[in-house]
């Protein structure tokens, strides 16, 4: 114990640090949780292993644009630059 503390506020603080605890624990698990896709039940949802398809029947339809040939340069140039193999 502190001899330069009341004793009213030893246990005040041992409350306070034991509730803080509990918090940053709950806090992990949810986080943990959350972001390795857990399941919050019974453990019969899959994990998911890739990003769903968005067209299709149930996602929204796929547009198509029309490139100049300009801009396909420019296109291809970028993926080369972003891939790196610059090839000229």
């Amino acid at each position: 114990m502190l001899p330069s503390v009341p004793l009213l506020q030893q246990i005040g603080l041992a409350i306070l640090l034991t509730v803080t605890v509990g918090w940053a624990v709950s806090q992990a698990r949810l986080v943990r949780r959350h972001r390795f896709g857990a399941p919050a039940g019974n453990g019969t949802r899959p994990l998911l292993r890739a990003v769903p398809r968005q067209t299709g029947p149930a996602g929204p339809p796929s547009e198509r644009v029309e490139l100049s040939a300009a801009e396909r340069e420019a296109f291809a140039g970028l993926v080369r630059q972003l891939d790196g193999n610059e090839r000229h």
